[in-house]
């Protein structure tokens, strides 16, 4: 049988990046496996680094041990979590299993008495705690193991997984040997993360950290259709591999950022999707743009404007009617409020990520199944293993979206303009 914690997410976060990124293992739980220091000690020594918790009518209280039951006498940090405030102080040094010593000659600081369900502190203890008496009463007691979010199996992991990444993305074959490269394009608000995802891109498959700028489009496309005078900013840059020097089998479009009233304009979506631009007015398959990444940052997407919304859904409705595949590349979600680098190996489970990624998909009406987190270089010297797998898994869920349009495109359409 699951035993499960008390603790919220959000409690449990904030304990987790108070005691320095850790991540919680729930061995023991007094309703469930007894009220009996005996029982506690079997199941909890020899289990490394601990937080013990302790449940009142009121508060939280507890401990962390950053030794094993068993070795020597160490400091243990004793804290009061109320809310969203933790307040600590060290006791010690002793024998952790001291701690739960009925005996308080052991330990005349802080004492933990499961049997009787109280929790006891001196004078001094209460006083830096914030305590108003000596001894707590409390319903229930856990104790949690503590690991590193990213310890050394969980980082060989990861590697493991971004080296089959990169071995798939550079073997990928378009659907069909319909064309030798597909193209995406990047579309979202100023500032959202495009060109941080293309240097981020760029810089995984250099094998360091690249800083291209990308800020200002260099390349202004000016071409008359038929009646139609099209202006638009458009870039396409293709990626080489660091491994062999070859481009890789697909090109990163870019094109202004969107805005209410400026930027990218309606009319010219048409003639960008069907790759009106590449120098040529009579573009084969190969030119046009085989999927669509909507790139929104997760700090602003709640925020974005009536207007902003409208233009996004006008846009969509264009991608549908050309039967061009669209997704969602989140962005920033690494700055969200509690939310750590070690978090990212799992960042779907992550109630601040879940909360975006719901308020995208009630907001602009993407399906949850095509949205696809990502975290981009901006200001890190050296690449990490769980930031690529992150970009390597989106890039490859863009592969497969282009592959969708490729193998859907009228097979009498793909030797002739488009």
């Amino acid at each position: 049988m699951e035993v499960a914690t008390r603790l919220t997410w959000m409690q449990e976060k904030k304990l987790q990046n108070y005691f320095g990124e850790k991540q919680f293992s729930l061995l023991y739980k007094a309703s469930v496996h007894g009220f009996s220091t005996d029982r506690l000690l079997q199941i909890c020594s020899n289990q490394g680094p601990t937080l013990t918790v302790i449940y009142s009518e009121d508060q939280i209280v507890g401990a962390y041990m950053q030794k094993d039951y068993g070795e020597g006498n160490y400091l243990i940090a004793v804290f009061v979590f109320q809310e969203t405030t933790i307040t600590e102080c060290k006791v010690g040094p002793f024998k952790l299993p001291m701690l739960f010593d009925k005996n308080v000659d052991g330990n005349l600081e802080v004492s933990i008495h499961l049997k009787e369900k109280t929790m006891y502190f001196n004078k001094n203890a209460m006083e830096k705690l914030g305590l108003s008496q000596i001894y707590i009463s409390f319903q229930d007691c856990e104790v949690f193991r503590c690991e590193d979010l990213l310890d050394e199996r969980k980082m060989s992991g990861l590697t493991e997984l971004k080296e089959s990444l990169l071995c798939a993305i550079r073997n990928y074959i378009p659907y069909g040997g319909l064309v030798h490269k597909v193209r995406i394009l990047l579309l979202g608000p100023v500032g959202a993360g495009k060109s941080s995802f293309f240097n981020s891109v760029r810089s995984i498959f250099r094998g360091h950290v690249t800083n291209q700028a990308l800020v200002d489009l260099k390349c202004l496309l000016l071409i008359n259709f038929i009646t139609h005078s099209i202006h638009f900013n458009l870039q396409t840059y293709f990626i080489k591999d660091g491994k062999d020097n070859n481009t890789l089998p697909f090109i990163l479009c870019d094109t202004m950022g969107l805005s209410e009233k400026e930027g990218l304009d309606m009319d010219d979506i048409p003639y960008i999707l069907e790759g009106i631009g590449n120098h040529t007015v009579c573009p084969l398959l190969k030119d046009r743009i085989h999927c669509v990444a909507f790139v929104f940052s997760a700090n602003s997407v709640g925020q974005l404007s009536h207007e902003m919304v409208e233009k996004i859904k006008r846009i969509r409705r264009e991608l549908i009617k050309s039967d061009v595949v669209h997704v969602v590349l989140l962005t920033h979600v690494d700055t969200l409020d509690l939310i750590t680098k070690g978090d990212l190996i799992d960042v779907y489970k992550c109630v601040p990520v879940k909360l975006q990624l719901e308020a995208v998909h009630r907001k602009l009406g993407f399906p949850l199944s095509d949205i696809f987190v990502v975290s981009n270089y901006t200001s890190e010297w050296e690449l990490e293993p769980v930031i690529d797998v992150l970009i390597l898994s989106a890039l490859k869920e863009m592969l497969r979206a282009a592959d969708d349009f490729l193998e859907n495109f009228p097979l009498e359409k793909t030797g002739r303009c488009v």
